[in-house]
């Protein structure tokens, strides 16, 4: 008897052991799982903002930038293109005074010009330490000289160009006698031959040259 209550209570401890085994697997099992859910959380992905770039604005260009006056001709801005009429005497009073007055307006530009450099001249002038800069100022003076020593030859052909408007040659060719033409005297009012002794001229130099 004493060995079948032994048997019994062994049962007994064997049975309260693994309910108690069972309830600790219970009880543990969700804390794993919450573990786990706390271990690995799920990170939303960052949304991706799109920048959108101001595209730049295009700058139009003044239409009326780079474009010659209809007002100008040859040389000298601000007067207007002699009109021809059929029937017209060449190097009439009109002709010779709008010539005469491209010419003084030329002249006078020129003048002015010449007078600028000569103040710049003075006014910039100056003895730089440094050799190089000296370099450069003379370098800068000697292109401006070179510039208005052109200019002064030509004031001498607008002076001559205007002594021939007063004797009444002026438009005429000096190596045939034809008449130069209005258009080409306007855009060179300084011309002394047609088109055609120019053309001469120029190959008869570059055969010499």
């Amino acid at each position: 008897m004493v060995v079948k209550k032994k048997a019994v209570k062994s049962k007994a401890t064997a049975r309260k052991k693994t309910v108690a085994k069972k309830k600790t697997v219970k009880k543990a099992a969700p804390k794993k799982a919450a573990a786990g859910k706390k271990a690995a959380p799920k990170k939303a992905a960052p949304k991706k903002t799109s920048v959108k770039k101001a595209a730049p604005k295009k700058t139009t260009a003044r239409k009326t930038a780079g474009k010659k006056s209809t007002s100008q001709i040859g040389p000298v801005p601000g007067i207007a293109p002699y009109k021809e009429k059929k029937g017209e005497e060449y190097m009439n009073e009109k002709q010779s005074a709008h010539f005469q007055d491209i010419l003084l307006a030329w002249k006078r530009g020129l003048m002015e010009e010449v007078d600028r450099t000569v103040h710049h001249m003075q006014d910039d002038a100056a003895n730089f330490p440094d050799p190089n800069d000296r370099a450069t100022q003379e370098s800068e003076f000697s292109m401006e000289l070179r510039a208005r020593d052109r200019e002064r030859k030509l004031i001498k052909k607008i002076d001559e160009s205007i002594r021939n408007l007063d004797n009444a040659e002026f438009g005429f060719c000096e190596a045939c006698g034809v008449e130069i033409g209005i258009k080409r005297l306007e855009a060179r009012p300084t011309a002394t031959l047609c088109i055609d002794c120019k053309v001469i001229d120029e190959i008869r130099e570059k055969q010499m040259g």
